[in-house]
């Protein structure tokens, strides 16, 4: 077969990708505005969620087709992008500073996260149980940190929401029209983009694990790369940090939880001892 199609159906399928994941954001952001959501809800859980959906409906599809390597290195993949790629470009753009308290709190809940994953994924299976227990720990922690955060008296990110949401609100029809399209484009492009990683990888007789760790990897953690950029320019470098460490923990937890809740996931050894811990 000839790679032609898959290479122009995989190029189409980031780029659509990113694009509806991006209006996705938009559209869930002032939705939630309109419907009461406090502000830095609605930055905590709908961006951040919104800004990972991309490896969470990669990893989901992938997982319900039969492609475990595929899953678990879109994951493992983009963790990798995020502390390479992204965290290498920011720094560059304007040098971060790292605050004790992301230190004591944040970097040991995302290697306690990591722990556990790589504990589970021992017997080199991920079960369902295992899939359920890694999503009940996402929970409580995404639970402890919006607490924390609604606790906190001042924030930096609740202000820009809030200024960017009221200067310039989206309609409430457009916002749902673009909830919606965005979620169904997300998914299509998914779909789109995962059948030309798999041509392509069985083209070259390498595995769907390394075109995930790769090309798919790469391509999902653009959302990430865009808003880490932009929270740069304007100094907010807990945010620039913060996305980073939170699209990790996603990834170890949400994303690899959501894919083996929907098929137990059989992995080699190198995605523990290699992917996971790295």
């Amino acid at each position: 077969m000839s790679l032609t199609l898959p290479v122009i159906v995989l190029l189409i399928g980031l780029i659509v990708l990113v694009w509806s994941a991006d209006r996705f954001v938009d559209g869930a952001a002032a939705t939630a505005y309109y419907a009461g959501m406090p502000t830095l809800l609605i930055g905590m859980v709908v961006i951040g969620f919104g800004t990972s959906a991309p490896e969470m409906v990669v990893s989901a599809i992938s997982a319900g087709q039969g492609n475990p390597g595929l899953a678990l290195g879109n994951a493992y993949g983009s963790n990798i992008s995020n502390i390479a790629l992204i965290l290498g470009v920011t720094a560059l753009i304007s040098p971060i500073t790292v605050k004790s308290g992301v230190l004591r709190k944040e970097l040991p809940v995302l290697f306690g996260a990591t722990l556990l994953a790589a504990g589970l994924l021992f017997d080199l299976h991920l079960s369902r149980m295992d899939a359920w227990i890694l999503l009940a720990v996402f929970a409580v922690i995404i639970g402890w940190w919006i607490w924390i955060g609604l606790s906190a008296r001042h924030d930096s990110l609740e202000a820009d929401i809030d200024v960017t949401l009221e200067v310039d609100p989206m309609p409430l029809k457009k916002a749902i029209f673009w909830l919606v399209i965005g979620m169904l484009l997300l998914v299509a492009s998914s779909r789109a983009l995962v059948w030309g990683a798999v041509e392509i990888a069985h083209a070259f007789g390498v595995g769907d694990l390394i075109i995930g760790l790769t090309i798919v990897a790469i391509g999902t953690s653009l959302p990430e790369l865009a808003s880490s950029i932009a929270a740069a320019r304007k100094g907010e470098h807990d945010l620039a940090l913060g996305n980073v460490i939170g699209s990790n923990l996603f990834n170890t937890l949400a994303v690899v939880g959501i894919a083996g809740s929907i098929q137990p996931l059989s992995v080699g050894a190198e995605v523990l001892y290699r992917d996971c811990l790295l």
